[in-house]
C-alpha cells in the first residue's frame, strides 16, 4: 500500500432510535354527581313501587286465606244496587253445590295448578271456527278476577289474573278457593254468593240445596245477568240437565256442554267463563221462586217438585 495515500476508514456512526413519545390517555370523566343521584333515586322508586304492588296483592291474598272478603271488585262495579251478599263457611254449603259448580265450570279443578291448558287449546280451536266464543277460565282464575280485577278482556288484565291465580293456588289451596268462589260468584243481577242466591231463589239456606237446585244455580254462572235461575229458558234447562248428568245423578246425558243460542233472550255470554257483553236490558230483582220445568238427563221435561219432596243430600251441620 502506498504510504503516501493512507487508507481512510469510514466512520461508523451509531444509529440512535427516535425516542418514543408516550401516549397519554385521559381518564374517563366520572358522571356528574347529580346524575348518579338520579339513577339511584329511580332505582329506589322502582323497588318501592314493586314492594307496594306486592303488598297490595300479596297481603290481601294472605289475609283472605282466613278472613271472609267484605266485598269484591265485581260487587263494587255491579250495576244493580244494593247487592245481596252473605258469607257462609264451607260447612254451611251443601256438597252438591260444590259438585255442581265444578261440573259446570271446571271439571279438572282438583288436578290442575290453576290453569287448564287443554281447555285453552280447545277454546282456541273452537273460537277459530265458531262465532260463539268459548272461554277457558278455571274456577281459580275466576275467583282471582272476581275478587281483585274488573270484567272484560285485555292482555294486561289477563296477566294480573294469572299472577293472582298462582298466588291463591299456592297460598289458599283448592278447598279455600272453592269456598271463596261459591261465596263471591254472581248468580243473578246483584246476587252474590250461593247463600244469597239460595235464599233469593229457593227461600232456604245453602246447606239445604238439592242436586237440581244446585245445578240450576251453576247453570247461569257464565251469564248470570242474562240467564235466569228462577225462570230458566230452554237453553238453561238443557244446561241443568247436562250439569246434573255430569254430577253423577241419573244418566250422564250428552258429554259436550250445550252451546248457547246465537239469538233470542238466552243469547250472549261465554261458556266456561264469566266475561260477558253488556246488554241493554235493565237487570231486575229476582222473582219469587216458582216450580218450573227442567230437563231430566233423559231429555224429557218434568216439573220441579216442591222443595220438601225433592231428594236431598244431607246438609252439613252449621
Amino acid at each position: 500500500m502506498d504510504s503516501q495515500h493512507p487508507r481512510i476508514e469510514p466512520e461508523l456512526t451509531a444509529r440512535t432510535a427516535a425516542p418514543e413519545v408516550p401516549v397519554l390517555i385521559a381518564p374517563r370523566a366520572a358522571p356528574p354527581e347529580n346524575m348518579t343521584k338520579k339513577r339511584s333515586s329511580l332505582f329506589m322508586r322502582l323497588i318501592k313501587l314493586a314492594l307496594i304492588l306486592l303488598a297490595l296483592v300479596l297481603l290481601p291474598v294472605i289475609l283472605l286465606k282466613w278472613v271472609p272478603p267484605p266485598t269484591t271488585a265485581f260487587m263494587l262495579e255491579s250495576p244493580t244496587r244494593p247487592v245481596h251478599y252473605t258469607w257462609v263457611p264451607a260447612k254451611r254449603i251443601a256438597e252438591v253445590a260444590r259438585r255442581a259448580v265444578v261440573a259446570a265450570e271446571d271439571q279438572k279443578f282438583r288436578t290442575h295448578n290453576g290453569f287448564d291448558v287443554e281447555a285453552m287449546e280447545k277454546a282456541y280451536a273452537h273460537n277459530k271456527k265458531s262465532k260463539r266464543k268459548r272461554g277457558a277460565s278455571t274456577i281459580s282464575q275466576q275467583t282471582a278476577k272476581n275478587l281483585f280485577l274488573w270484567s272484560g278482556g285485555g292482555y294486561f288484565r289477563k296477566g294480573l289474573e294469572a299472577g293472582i291465580t298462582v298466588l291463591i293456588e299456592n297460598i289458599w289451596g283448592k278447598d279455600r278457593i272453592l269456598e271463596v268462589y261459591l261465596n263471591v260468584a254472581e248468580f243473578g243481577p246483584g246476587i252474590y254468593g250461593v247463600e244469597a242466591a239460595s235464599q233469593a231463589y229457593f227461600h232456604k239456606p245453602a246447606a239445604q240445596l238439592t242436586p237440581i237446585e244446585a245445578a240450576r244455580l251453576a247453570a247461569v254462572l257464565p251469564s248470570p245477568r242474562r240467564w235466569k235461575v228462577n225462570a230458566p229458558g230452554a237453553y238453561v234447562q238443557k244446561r241443568v240437565s247436562w250439569i246434573v248428568g255430569q254430577m253423577g245423578y241419573g244418566s250422564r246425558g250428552p258429554s259436550e256442554e250445550p252451546e248457547p243460542p246465537s239469538t233470542g233472550p238466552e243469547s250472549g255470554g261465554l261458556l266456561n267463563d264469566v266475561d260477558e257483553p253488556v246488554f241493554s236490558d235493565t237487570p231486575s230483582a229476582p222473582e219469587p221462586a216458582t216450580p218450573s220445568a227442567v230437563l231430566e238427563p233423559s231429555g224429557e221435561p218434568v216439573p220441579v217438585p216442591p222443595a220438601q219432596d225433592q231428594a236431598t243430600v244431607p246438609a252439613a251441620t252449621p
